[in-house]
């Protein structure tokens, strides 16, 4: 049949005339101007005033940076913000379903539930890769979305591009692509992919490389049609005033986000090669993200050991294909190094 925006979209949403802010009447052109329309406090503190709704200055430069147009960016509170108006735009409670592919990150099985949309599951190989044909076979009339995290959390590696591709090709819903460690990465980002697939939908974030997981900002880069169904239902001010500023600031400092992004590469390497010696470490499992997901004799007594050594690892033994797994997070020079010499004490 092949993909068509229109039949995944909810009925509800496609009827729904969306709420026009003070903002998003009256764009400033820079002009002075006394503003009288929107119920703010008049004196000036420097956020007494709405922020920019559609937070266009911040995105002029993401897009430049990421080779899309305005158009194909939609930004939200933290990523788990967009991957919820996903859900809201397409999915219809206690009718449609989504699809998932543990082990993965864990709020797209949550917001699943939280929405009452199905979650079918289709675990990832024993080398995590996704299983394409079995994810087609499952998938019915009524799956709205795939969920592909590459990088893949916990596990660190990515999918395979002919893999993504067969989904992407094969299944009529979106596939949403979660870089949100794509930067640790060699492999190149699907969004320069956007044009030869209309499906597809890709998520990122200024959590990881850029380091500001403290003011919240995810973003959807997707077709102007996708954009535009996410824009109608968004939250009219959902990018505060701060986190607008703080992210401006730090997106303009990309040499630096570069320069931590190496050093934190470099880092993982090394440590990579220390636990291979540890004793107690079973298995190193490929990385392209920030972390390294080690199988471990015992993943239970291991984590306690360096909780009581003043070191907070994951212990992600619960998920499914990673019994007796820890995640060790690559931290600066001097915590990895004593990490390191923790590590070649234990026993």
């Amino acid at each position: 049949m092949g993909f068509d925006l229109a039949n995944i979209i909810r009925e509800n949403v496609k009827a729904l005339k969306p709420y026009s802010s003070a903002r998003d009447e009256y764009v400033s052109d820079g002009s002075e101007m006394v503003f009288l329309d929107a119920n703010e406090n008049p004196f000036e503190n420097g956020l007494n005033r709405y922020p920019d709704p559609q937070q266009r200055s911040l995105k002029a430069i993401l897009a430049e940076q990421k080779g899309v147009g305005v158009e194909n960016i939609l930004l939200g509170n933290g990523s788990d913000e967009v991957l919820d108006l996903l859900f809201r735009a397409f999915c219809e409670p206690k009718i449609d379903n989504v699809m998932t592919l543990p082990p993965t990150y864990g709020m797209y099985k949550v917001l699943a539930g939280i929405n009452t949309v199905e979650n079918k599951e289709v675990w990832l190989t024993t080398d995590f890769q996704p299983k394409v044909e079995e994810i087609l076979k499952v998938a019915d009339a009524r799956t709205k979305m795939v969920f592909l995290c590459s990088p893949n959390n916990p596990t660190g590696n990515r999918f395979m591009e002919e893999k993504i591709v067969r989904l992407l090709e094969g299944f009529d819903g979106l596939v949403v692509i979660d870089e949100a460690y794509i930067d640790f990465s060699q492999g190149e980002s699907w969004v320069g992919r956007l044009s030869d697939f209309p499906n597809l939908v890709v998520t990122q974030t200024l959590s990881k490389a850029y380091g500001m997981a403290g003011i919240r900002l995810g973003i959807c880069i997707a077709s102007p049609g996708i954009i535009g169904v996410l824009n109608k239902i968004k939250p009219p001010y959902n990018v505060n005033e701060l986190t607008q500023q703080k992210a401006m600031e730090r997106v303009l400092e990309i040499d630096a986000v570069h320069a931590e992004v190496s050093r934190i590469v470099s880092e993982r390497e090394k440590l990579m090669t220390v636990l291979e010696q540890v004793s107690f470490v079973k298995t190193l499992y490929p990385t392209d993200a920030n972390f390294i997901l080690a199988k471990v004799d015992d993943a239970d007594k291991r984590y306690d050991q360096l909780i009581g050594r003043g070191f907070v690892v994951r212990n992600r033994s619960t998920q499914p294909l990673c019994g007796d797994t820890l995640r060790f997070t690559v931290g600066t020079p001097d915590e990895n190094t004593k990490l390191i010499q923790t590590l070649n004490t234990m026993e």
